[in-house]
């Protein structure tokens, strides 16, 4: 039977030393940074190697989410799951296995080895630069002041001249009766695990839902997934969720639809019962995978001038502006899209505005990859936003078997899609193929660049890659526009 995932909670013992006095006057900072994220543990370093005083206080996380329990992690264990799919399909490639055995203790280690080596470099990055990395719970106490306190109970006061808030978000685990006494496993337990589940209830068909539901599976659990829309990722073209739902289903993965969960009995690791539309589903495990909630609701906002949305996002203006001075707020936390790289984007905007260049995050082109296997990666419009938005475009769209590289690696599921303006620009690109994350970059560039869709159509790529695939792709627009 599968057990509860164990997490190792050491501290690093070289991080900030705890005072054992209570220190009452506040502590001066050229900037002091709420939360250790991408976006704002960039900011440290840039300004502390600038000679700026700089303390970040995080309560957990070397780094924050990405390289610890989101990003990488998750795409590490992706990657082993990749790999136990290539030994079940060992034959096709002329490769005779006798069968093999998942070891997820194995599976497991080699995620944690990534993460130690990638805390020792934010470490080395920190003494380097100079900034200040406090491992304690931080709030604000007045305007601009935040108390961290240790795990020791010391408290430190720290003021900074700026402050910037990059709490993150965590997985919601909504009402749903007795859905929080089951203690589910959220993307963090899920990547801990040390043995496989025997049956998996995955509720959400989003990114992290079909993400984890895949590799699990691949891992040897029965996998259901349970959505309350009417398809997997409710914000993709139909084609697209229609074609992710056919690649869960050819890999043995259930999927329930318009499926609400009214009630769960019993305890994840061991035995569940979820009741949806009067029908009863056993499993030994659950996974939640419905949204985020942002880290906000112990920060005390109000006492720095802060405001927060209805759903506790910290209200900020284009250029991330808070409603109080001198305090920004950037990441998931202030309601930007959920993505490390749109967070490191978000650093820059701030970093721009404190040096008097005015930077705001309007007209954004950001890119966003599920990293399911073959990839969905996706930029610019997609179909069905520009039909809501009465926008003409022109359809490209072509399966991934003609791109000839896929024959050669016998990846040959999934499409090409591309909007093309009736100016030749292109409006928006989606793959759903093989390395389709890289096949993304190129398109970004034509889109950055405003450049006609012909140059890709018309440019040299080297044979036999995926990147020529777009040629291929945009060889095929058409001269009308289709809508």
């Amino acid at each position: 039977m599968q057990r509860r995932a164990t997490v190792c909670r050491n501290p690093p013992t070289h991080l900030t030393q705890p005072n054992k006095e209570r220190i009452v006057q506040p502590e001066e900072f050229d900037l002091v940074i709420l939360g250790g994220g991408t976006g704002s543990t960039v900011a440290a370093w840039t300004f502390a190697g600038e000679g700026r005083r700089v303390a970040v206080v995080d309560r957990k996380y070397i780094g924050g989410s990405c390289p610890n329990i989101a990003c990488l992690p998750s795409k590490n264990i992706i990657h082993t799951a990749k790999v136990a799919s290539y030994l079940r399909r060992s034959r096709e490639f002329g490769v005779a296995l006798n069968g093999f055995t998942i070891q997820m203790p194995g599976v497991r280690e080699r995620k944690r080895r990534m993460v130690r080596g990638l805390n020792e470099t934010y470490l080395e990055n920190y003494r380097q630069t100079g900034a200040e990395f406090i491992l304690a719970t931080g709030r604000f106490i007045a305007p601009r002041t935040v108390e961290a306190t240790l795990s020791d109970g010391t408290i430190r006061q720290l003021r900074g001249k700026n402050v910037i808030v990059s709490t993150g978000t965590r997985a919601t685990i909504d009402s749903t009766p007795g859905l929080a006494d089951a203690q589910p496993l959220t993307h963090i337990e899920a990547l801990e695990l040390d043995t496989v589940p025997e049956h998996l209830l995955v509720i959400g068909g989003g990114y992290v839902g079909v993400e984890l539901a895949q590799a699990m599976r691949r891992f040897g659990s029965k996998v259901t997934v349970i959505q309350h829309g009417t398809q997997l990722l409710n914000d993709a073209d139909p084609d697209i969720a229609e074609a992710v739902l056919q690649l869960m289903t050819d890999e043995g993965i259930q999927v329930l639809l318009n499926a609400d969960v009214q009630k769960v009995t019993g305890l994840s690791g061991q035995s569940l019962q979820l009741q949806i539309g009067g029908k009863t589903i056993q499993a030994t495990d659950i996974l939640v995978a419905t949204g985020r909630t942002p880290n906000t609701d112990s920060l005390s906002a109000e006492k720095a001038g802060v405001q927060l949305d209805s759903h506790g996002f910290v209200r900020v203006n284009d250029f991330l502006q808070t409603t109080a001075p001198d305090v920004w707020a950037m990441g998931d936390c202030a309601g930007s899209p959920f993505f490390t790289h749109v967070g490191y984007d978000d650093f820059r905007i701030v970093r721009d505005n404190l040096a008097g260049k005015p930077h705001s995050k309007k007209g954004r082109l950001i890119p966003s990859c599920l990293f399911l296997d073959p990839e969905l990666a996706q930029i610019g419009l997609t179909e069905s936003a520009a039909k809501a938005q009465n926008v003409r475009y022109r359809l490209a769209k072509i399966p991934a078997n003609h791109v000839l590289r896929t024959h050669t690696t016998s990846e040959t599921r999934g499409f090409l899609k591309a909007l093309v303006g009736t100016d030749d620009r292109i409006l928006g690109f989606t793959a759903f193929c093989s390395e389709a994350s890289e096949l993304l970059a190129a398109v970004q560039a034509a889109m950055l660049a405003g450049s006609s869709y012909t140059m890709l159509r018309d440019g040299i790529f080297a044979h036999p890659t995926m990147a020529e695939g777009v040629t291929v792709l945009f060889a095929s627009v058409p001269d009308t526009p289709q809508n």
